[in-house]
């Protein structure tokens, strides 16, 4: 296989086209170009009212590959393959441990299990089927089950998501191609392989989970759901097992800890055991909504409404004057703002979109960083109570979990909305009318504003008077980073692996599926089965 890079091509061409230009780069015939992959395909719309182009890395099988490597932009196609560690000497006596089921979960469990080491998953929240009865309760009914909601449950908080798959970490062991062809084989689309910016969808990804779930299981793989670990089992600081429910003790020398941003008890838990924790930066805001057909505009200029192009999205940001980063994030074409609290009497708010991200909004946090010395004390866990205490004041307003809202221009005025404009909410159960200002420190408010306002100078209608604010959003990311050394282990409970967002490790489902994996590779180099 050879590899040709910036193949591009106006909007209404075909696949043939795509044959016939590596034809014409290599003065040869289409029909010598035996088969050809889609490797990369993006989007160029830079001249949106001119045309717009897709670009495409290109993998092709031909006779005689290497007569082409001569030229300067072929070269031979990358090995795909994914290797597994080759097994360590130190014998185990219990099968691995992993508390939670999410993108880290998942996938140390998946690994694990393919070399052969028959991981027991502990998920303190309930099947995706029956998960989701659970949030449309909450959404519809407000009842909220803080065992089984948007947070907690099996896909973890990802599967209630757009379930975007872009990522800015390196990968030089094919680890994201892994992750990837095995949510394709789950079910996922397999443009994900090869799409600029892949994203399953939560439709989708639902169907992913239990997919890889059950081949966890036909693996020799144990995944025990409303399985709560409540408490740790540690002897001369190493890790022996856990408690689940308050009762049942399983016993371990290797646990990893992918137990999710949300899992404030268990951090709390983790402190108490005497595990390293210590505080970390993350970021709180509000969500923003607009028409999808507005940011398409913006995006596609007058082939907004084309049939090959999928809803826009954007990525913006501006450092504020008061020194703090004003940041788009979790962008959400076509979706919805949903409600994600995983404690009682909190509002928590998060993006959502279905694979065909066809609903009228698009959405996105509008996020501003801040940092331990913002929080209430030094405590290692004085960002978990930064966060309620946002999350407490949004409740407060209406003693209810509907969302405080505000139009742009009301909140740059500090004044109350009265009604909607064009941008109606999206959020269930409901909202209410509510200065923003009221629930923020001025250092929030103040960036927020700024940073909308510069934004709407890089894209078109995004600070228009209407567009509509949804708070709060304080998930972003973990409050704490549960240490580790270069061993992925935690620094001073031996057997104990910290792993992905929840841990302060990754920021997404590709990095923390990808930090699973790492840790899973760790393990079995180092241990073999000895039970």
């Amino acid at each position: 296989m050879l590899r040709i890079n910036n193949i591009k091509l106006p909007i209404d061409h075909s696949n043939e086209d795509i044959k016939a230009e590596i034809a014409k780069k290599l003065n040869i015939s289409s029909n010598d170009i035996r088969k050809f992959y889609i490797r990369k395909k993006s989007i160029d719309a830079r001249k949106k009212n001119t045309m717009i182009y897709f670009i495409y890395n290109i993998d092709f099988e031909i006779e005689n590959e290497d007569i082409f490597l001569k030229h300067s932009f072929i070269s031979k196609s990358p090995n795909y393959n994914y290797k597994f560690p080759i097994p360590g000497d130190i014998p185990l006596k219990h099968k691995p441990i992993i508390i939670g089921f999410g993108p880290a979960g998942m996938f140390s469990a998946l690994i694990l299990a393919e070399a052969g080491y028959e991981p027991i998953i502990l998920e303190r929240g309930k099947k995706v089927d029956e998960r989701k009865k659970d949030v449309k309760n909450f959404w519809e009914n407000s009842i909220l089950n803080t065992e089984s909601n948007v947070q907690f449950g099996e896909g973890g908080a990802g599967t209630f998501s757009d379930g975007k798959l872009n990522t800015l970490i390196k990968d030089k062991h094919n680890r994201i191609r892994k992750m990837l062809k095995e949510f394709v084989e789950a079910g996922a689309p397999e443009e994900i392989l090869y799409i600029n910016k892949p994203h399953i969808g939560t439709d989708k990804l639902e169907i992913a989970v239990k997919n890889i779930r059950k081949k966890i299981e036909n693996l020799g793989g144990k995944i025990l759901f409303n399985s709560k670990v409540t408490d740790f089992i540690i002897k001369n600081n190493k890790i022996k097992g856990v408690i689940v429910n308050n009762s049942e003790k399983l016993y371990s020398d290797i646990v990893i800890l992918a137990i999710g941003h949300s899992a404030r008890d268990t951090f709390q838990t983790l402190f108490e055991k005497g595990v390293k924790i210590t505080q970390k930066p993350f970021s709180i805001g509000v969500r923003i909504e607009h028409l999808k057909e507005m940011i398409d505009k913006s995006q596609y200029g007058k082939f907004y409404n084309h049939p090959k192009l999928k809803a826009a999205d954007y990525k913006l940001s501006h450092r504020a004057k008061n020194g703090r980063a004003v940041y788009t994030f979790c962008m959400c074409p076509g979706g919805y703002v949903v409600a994600s609290a995983s404690e009682k009497n909190m509002v928590v708010t998060n993006g959502m979109s279905e694979f065909a991200r066809n609903n009228i909004n698009s959405n996105s946090a509008i996020l501003v960083n801040v940092s331990p010395e913002d929080f209430p004390s030094k405590h290692p866990l004085s960002g978990v109570d930064f966060q309620r205490r946002y999350e407490k004041k949004a409740f407060e307003i209406s003693q209810s979990y509907y969302a405080p809202v505000q139009l742009f221009g009301d909140f740059l005025k500090s004044k109350k909305s009265s009604k909607f404009g064009s941008v109606n909410p999206t959020y269930k159960p409901g909202t209410v009318f509510y200065d923003l200002n009221k629930i923020f420190p001025d250092y929030i408010s103040s960036a927020l504003k700024e940073g909308i306002l510069a934004m709407g100078k890089k894209l078109k209608y995004f600070s228009n008077y209407d567009s509509l604010l949804t708070g709060v959003e304080t998930r972003s990311s973990s409050p704490v980073r549960i240490e580790r050394n270069e061993d992925y282990e935690s620094i001073n409970i031996k057997g104990l692996y910290p792993a992905g967002e929840g841990a302060g490790y990754a920021g997404g489902i590709t990095s923390s599926a990808v930090d699973g994996i790492r840790i899973a590779e760790r393990i079995i180099s180092k241990y073999k089965k000895g039970w």
